[in-house]
């Protein structure tokens, strides 16, 4: 699926389940969001994001505790943190190295990506291959297919509860 279409989903199962999406972005700087803001109706729906690159910013604005950057601990805190600020009703976080340089005793590739909801908070570890962007564009697209998974769960849960 690609980045537009996944988006165009995304709106439509937000919408049509009256949820509303936040996000923390450290190494994709805003692309997930401009994804997002990018799709149909998503002043309905997108509540908007944190780009935090530095980790005082993580840790003054999203209260990331002092764990390393690039670790699980620290993608939950960002999305159960963003969700919160933003009171909205799912939240995708994303940190990690883009290269070409490893960071946090991680290699290059390197991604941490945790979804938040009002009762779950949940991480996954990535590696993604290539150069710097390569390594962006496939976290974006990792983001938004994790976000339309947590929407269709959601979705099939409502119907079925």
């Amino acid at each position: 699926m690609t980045e537009k279409s996944a988006a165009e989903r995304i709106a439509e199962l937000a919408a049509a389940g009256g949820a509303t999406i936040a996000v923390a972005e450290s190494l994709t700087s805003g692309k997930i969001a401009s994804a997002l803001g990018a799709a149909p109706d998503a002043g309905q729906w997108f509540r908007g994001g944190v780009v935090a690159y530095h980790p005082e910013v993580k840790r003054g604005v999203l209260h990331m505790p002092d764990v390393p950057v690039v670790s699980r601990p620290a993608a939950e805190a960002l999305a159960a943190n963003v969700r919160t600020l933003f009171d909205a009703t799912l939240s995708v976080a994303v940190t990690g190295v883009g290269g070409p340089d490893a960071s946090d005793g991680e290699p290059p590739g390197t991604v941490w990506l945790a979804t938040a909801s009002a009762t779950a908070v949940t991480a996954e570890r990535a590696r993604f291959d290539g150069d710097p962007e390569a390594v962006l564009d496939q976290t974006v697209r990792f983001a938004l297919d994790c976000l339309l998974d947590r929407l269709t769960a959601s979705s099939v849960a409502a119907e079925h509860g």
